[in-house]
């Protein structure tokens, strides 16, 4: 379905929780900071929950909200469908509303295994001949500061790219008693760590590279193999702790680490823990050449720490670049020099490439062949850790991916 006459871009959103906020905060915002060709409009909002999928639907400005995702992709009213579920419907959904003719918006990872995955390129390849467009929300890409990263790597500031260090850390399931919520049952989430959080290092260390990762050597670790089953959830095997307490199995991993090689030559360390104590949203690359260093700090997202090697002896170290000036990327829509931005403007800026690219009719990143690029890693990441550690190539797409 393409855009009305009136030039609105008609929003439907399935999921309003955690990332469903988080979108719901950009797509009110995007038309606000950025001069469009379209303007959003958020039509509807899907959730099981009558009663707090109304209650979203008030509190995050959509103007209704259904209880059956298929009755929103079946609405004349509705351009874009954007899904934020938990992995294991993504497949499901996405393939329904591209051949309703809808836009699809995905959040990453893109889904819970490879064949998922393909069939969901498969059908944004077909819907792609109608003028259809779909996007993988790997959001951290639209950070400023990792956008200029990418910009000075592609310009040759760090010349020949010899190492990549990436990890991403959070502490919020050290508790033993932390309940067996969806992120930790195999068949709901696809991985643990690994697919929550460590895509997302993949995903943003090959885009600033602009290399692929080609092989890996891989450990993964479950630390808290049973934990308490939520009183809401209900047919997962459970065993009792002789206090009436019932426990259910951990399915997925709580950290994965690996080695890599990229398709430039670089060599690569990766670490995706949720067991970190101490570290909350962690996520840190280093990318080092042999021209210099660039360093990308979530926690300090509107830094980039720089180390030009080409400068004389007695001038270098490295320097901070406060990426807050108009000329980086984004940030001409937003504050003077100085004025920081946060965490929610990276959604922002992902609606504003994603409408951008829908009237434009251009294909926006990370494409769905992207994300599949992701998804391999993670699978050759789990057979690895499942075989020893022993070094697993990664297949490639059939789809030549552009970063």
């Amino acid at each position: 379905m393409s855009t009305n006459d009136n030039k609105e871009l008609r929003v439907g959103m399935v999921g309003y929780a955690f990332m469903g906020a988080a979108h719901s905060q950009a797509w009110r915002t995007v038309n606000r900071a950025f001069d469009l060709p379209l303007r959003v409009r958020m039509a509807a909002v899907c959730g099981r929950d009558e009663a707090k999928v109304s209650e979203a639907a008030d509190k995050l400005g959509w103007d209704g909200y259904v209880t059956d995702w298929r009755e929103l992709i079946a609405r004349d009213d509705i351009d874009v469908i954007d899904v934020c579920t938990p992995g294991d419907s993504h497949a499901e959904i996405t393939i329904a509303a591209l051949a309703a003719g809808k836009h699809v918006m995905c959040e990453k990872p893109l889904a819970n295994s490879v064949a998922e995955a393909r069939a969901m390129v498969d059908a944004a390849a077909a819907a792609r001949e109608s003028g259809i467009r779909t996007l993988c929300g790997f959001n951290y890409r639209r950070v400023p500061a990792a956008a200029l990263m990418r910009q000075m790597v592609a310009a040759g500031r760090l010349g020949v790219i010899r190492h990549v260090r990436a990890v991403y850390l959070q502490d919020w399931i050290t508790d033993p008693q932390f309940p067996l919520v969806w992120r930790l049952q195999q068949e709901r989430a696809g991985s643990g760590a690994l697919g929550d959080i460590g895509a997302h290092i993949i995903d943003l260390t090959q885009y600033v590279t602009g290399q692929q990762i080609t092989g890996v050597s891989a450990l993964t670790e479950t630390f808290i193999k049973e934990r308490p089953i939520p009183s809401e959830t209900s047919g997962l095997a459970a065993t009792s702790a002789g206090n009436g307490q019932a426990f259910g199995q951990v399915t997925v991993d709580d950290a994965a680490l690996f080695t890599a090689r990229l398709s430039g030559g670089a060599i690569a360390t990766y670490e995706a823990s949720r067991f970190a104590m101490g570290r909350k949203n962690g996520l840190r690359v280093e990318i080092n050449g042999s021209l210099g260093s660039l360093v990308f700090d979530l926690e300090r997202l509107n830094e980039l720490e720089f180390y030009d090697a080409t400068r004389p002896a007695a001038e270098q170290g490295f320097n901070r670049i406060l990426v807050t000036e108009p000329e980086h990327p984004y940030l001409s829509a937003w504050w003077p020099p100085g004025h920081i931005i946060g965490y929610e403007h990276s959604f922002t800026h992902q609606m504003r490439d994603f409408v951008q690219a829908v009237a434009e009719g251009t294909d926006p990143h990370p494409s769905f062949e992207e994300a599949l690029g992701v998804q391999l890693v993670l699978e050759a990441v789990q057979s690895s850790a499942a075989s020893g550690s022993a070094w697993t190539q990664v297949a490639q797409p059939a789809v030549p991916v552009a970063a």
